[in-house]
């Protein structure tokens, strides 16, 4: 199946799948409160990334990932801050971003063959991301899981980078 093909192939499901979603929004009542639109217009965000990542799958360009989950990370966190009422949470949310694109490029690692290097990178964002989120949601935010000793985390994680570095390969 060439570019083209698989272009058309991934445009129309996304178009059966449009179609399904309208036609189940119009006659499933239950639907309908699922997707009121005051709480939950965030889905459409949430909807174009993950269009974006079944087109670049489709057409062979697996790299659209990245985009994809930073698209749909966006609408994720704007569902949870319109279904809470928790704007304030964006002192925090941006750290999210890195663990977004990490896993947009494990899931790009996945579509293309000896990328295990890529996917441990994938990973390493994602850690980073966990580690920056925690630290910025227990002095920004809510999580007061650490109480006055968060900044212990910023120590683990210097120490973790300082061991990585002396003990990577010369590759």
């Amino acid at each position: 199946m060439d570019t083209t093909q698989r272009s058309r192939l991934g445009l129309g499901l996304l178009l059966i799948l449009a179609g399904i979603l309208i036609t189940a929004y119009q006659f499933i009542p239950g639907f309908k409160t699922f997707f009121d639109f005051q709480y939950s217009w965030p889905i459409s965000i949430l909807a174009v990334g993950a269009a974006l990542l079944v087109i670049g799958l489709l057409t062979g360009a697996p790299d659209m990932a990245v985009p994809a989950c930073i698209v749909a990370g966006t609408g994720a966190i704007l569902y949870w801050q319109n279904l809470t009422g928790d704007y304030a949470s964006w002192a925090y949310a941006w750290t999210l971003y890195p663990g977004f694109a990490g896993l947009g490029v494990i899931i790009a690692s996945l579509f293309k063959p000896g990328q295990r290097k890529k996917a441990l990178e994938g990973l390493n964002s994602l850690f980073v991301s966990a580690v920056l989120f925690l630290v910025a949601a227990s002095l920004f935010g809510p999580l007061k899981l650490f109480g006055p000793y968060w900044p212990l985390l910023l120590i683990l994680f210097g120490l973790y980078l300082i061991v990585r570095s002396l003990f990577k390969s010369k590759s």
